[in-house]
């Protein structure tokens, strides 16, 4: 099989730059997999082990699918720990920041306040769903504009 970049998926020359300076060249066989069929607006279903590159494999065409001047909150990603919402975060952010996105995480145990404000301004909100509740139910946030939408669990 020959070996696939991203560019070659469809990605964008920012998060393809931004990749490139992260060390991540070519992408991971789950990210083959995903990355076209997401970019063409499909939806998927992925089960793939931990460390298989399965956050870049939602992360990259998600980044990819909402524009800068997108009403915010555009996607939202629900993860069900604030470790997993954090790590995340940790591993989008930079190829959001190349496409002028912001990432904000919203997790219990911090305050509510600074996260209303950073999810209500957010393009990507990563949230765990009890915090996300209490944020929907004080109209802190609202999702009415949400274009893409992930589901992230572990076993």
């Amino acid at each position: 099989m020959s070996s696939q970049s991203f560019a070659d998926l469809g990605v964008s020359e920012p998060v393809v730059k931004a990749l490139a300076k992260r060390g991540i060249e070519a992408p991971f066989k789950v990210q083959q997999q995903v990355i076209e069929d997401v970019l063409d607006g499909d939806d998927v279903l992925v089960q793939s082990p931990t460390g298989s590159g399965k956050t870049l494999a939602f992360g990259v065409p998600l980044v990819d699918m909402i524009a800068s001047d997108s009403r915010r909150p555009s996607a939202l990603i629900l993860a069900p720990t604030r470790e997993l919402a954090s790590q995340i975060v940790d591993e989008i952010e930079s190829i959001a920041t190349a496409r002028a996105l912001s990432v904000a995480a919203v997790y219990g145990g911090v305050g509510i306040q600074a996260q209303a404000k950073r999810a209500a301004r957010a393009h990507i909100v990563v949230a765990c769903p009890g915090r996300l509740e209490d944020l929907l139910n004080q109209r802190h946030v609202r999702l009415d504009d949400i274009e893409v939408t992930v589901l992230e669990g572990r076993k």
